[in-house]
């Protein structure tokens, strides 16, 4: 039975040492209750109320490490089965795998593309977080392991069902903590006394979940806490009812068996194949996907997918509101408005930007609503647009009167026009990648 707040905050401390990170017991307690926080994240409690509350108040999902400190990729520890009940935590991260077969030439070369796998997306920045490198089939395990390592800014998972081979590899490379792949049930012994001696994370598959649940059972009971449940099937529908029957017996029934974060290795010979299936898995519960493939058209579909599936839904995604400027605007320079909400705000700066023509964007607050959403739900109108760019005093940075505003909004004009020194309002386009032809064809300074 599930302990409460009040029955695990009497066995703490009580006092309010924030060494947690919480503000005072009495929070921290809630959070254990909750599952959100393990009580070994107390660095107070006593030994006898660990004894008596660990297995009752740790989280149902174990949460799992890989890499060394400073940039390590953090999965686990989720609480609920579907976003809307709360939030997802720790987004599913992607890896890019390194095949044994390539040279250390090419092995070096596809590290560095995922090095350089970064791009910006409304504000944020998505990226591959790990880099899987086989070793089953390399001339010399621990050199290819060693290789990669020094040139990877990621994290490492080490792939292969070689438990010798995957000794020397681990052991090159122990220091960054890889993630060992590949136990299985006919390798199951030795990948423990590596995991176990060199205290690294472990990734353990089955040929179903009762097997699966066995061999992460033997697992636990020679001292390996830190595993996660790999998947590699090649029929997409039944990975995925592995996936949710996993989650469901972690979250649902507290089968601690399976209360561990997902990988699942993506097997496709087609790309585009690749980044649909991948995707599927991101959305549907698994904690990395491991795919083949790095060029930038492959990966920004997952990882869009990722962004939005682990954006809270409690929280609108919204940028402050204020006057940005795009380019370097002068006193001649276009005038617009927009929403704060994010997806608009910088699909709106980046087609400004792309336009070549500087400009003054003035952010109105609307609470995380995009133009349409806001005016349907009177969180934008005429007056607060007016009253929004005095605050912003936007008239002291140019000479003109000329306000561009969206052209979704064009009953603002009039008000506008009428109760403001804004006395030239231009409607603008209705979409965002209209801008640029707008700006170059129609701004006259």
């Amino acid at each position: 039975m599930a302990l409460t707040g009040m029955q695990i905050y009497k066995l703490l401390p009580k006092t309010n040492c924030k060494d947690c990170g919480l503000p005072t017991c009495m929070a921290f307690a809630m959070q254990v209750a909750a599952k959100q926080k393990a009580l070994t994240d107390c660095p107070h409690v006593s030994e006898e109320s660990k004894e008596e509350l660990s297995e009752a108040s740790s989280p149902p999902m174990r949460l799992v490490k890989i890499g060394p400190e400073g940039k390590q990729f953090e999965i686990g520890q989720e609480t609920v089965m579907f976003r809307h009940e709360e939030k997802f935590h720790r987004p599913c991260g992607i890896a890019v795998r390194i095949p044994s077969s390539l040279s250390d030439e090419e092995a070096l070369a596809k590290s560095e593309k995922i090095n350089k796998s970064v791009f910006e997306r409304v504000g944020q920045t998505l990226k591959v977080q790990l880099c899987a490198v086989e070793i089953d089939g390399a001339a010399d395990p621990a050199g290819r392991a060693k290789l990669v390592a020094e040139k990877s800014e990621v994290p490492l998972i080490l792939m292969g069902k070689n438990a010798d081979a995957m000794k020397k590899a681990a052991e090159a490379i122990k220091d960054l903590r890889p993630l060992v792949g590949g136990a299985d049930a006919s390798n199951i012994d030795g990948f423990i006394d590596i995991a176990a001696s060199l205290k690294l994370p472990v990734a353990i598959s089955g040929k179903n979940l009762e097997e699966l649940a066995d061999l992460t059972s033997k697992a636990k009971e020679k001292g390996i806490e830190d595993i996660i449940l790999s998947f590699n099937t090649e029929n997409l529908g039944d990975t995925l009812r592995w996936l949710t029957l996993a989650r469901r017996a972690a979250l649902r029934k507290n089968f601690r068996a399976l209360g561990y974060p997902a990988l699942v290795e993506v097997t496709t010979k087609d790309a585009e194949e690749e980044t649909v299936v991948a995707s599927a898995y991101a959305a549907k519960y698994a904690g990395i996907v491991i795919i083949d493939n790095v060029e930038p058209w492959e990966l920004l579909p997952i990882m869009v997918v990722v962004q939005n599936v682990y954006t809270d839904p409690q929280v609108p995604n919204t940028v402050e509101a204020k006057l940005y400027e795009v380019g370097n605007p002068d006193e001649n320079s276009p005038v617009m408005f927009t929403t704060n909400f994010s997806l608009t705000y910088f699909s709106v700066e980046s087609e400004v930007e792309r336009s070549k023509v500087p400009a003054y964007i003035c952010v109105v607050e609307t609470e995380g609503l995009g133009v349409l959403n806001a005016y349907a739900g009177d969180k934008i109108s005429a007056e607060k647009v007016v009253k929004t760019l005095n605050e912003q005093k936007v008239a002291e940075k140019v000479k003109h009167r000329k306000l561009i505003i969206p052209g979704l909004l064009p009953i603002f004009r009039a008000e506008i026009e009428d109760t403001s020194d804004w006395k030239e309002v231009i409607i603008g386009p209705e979409t965002a990648r209209e801008i640029p032809a707008f700006l170059t064809n129609n701004w006259k300074s």
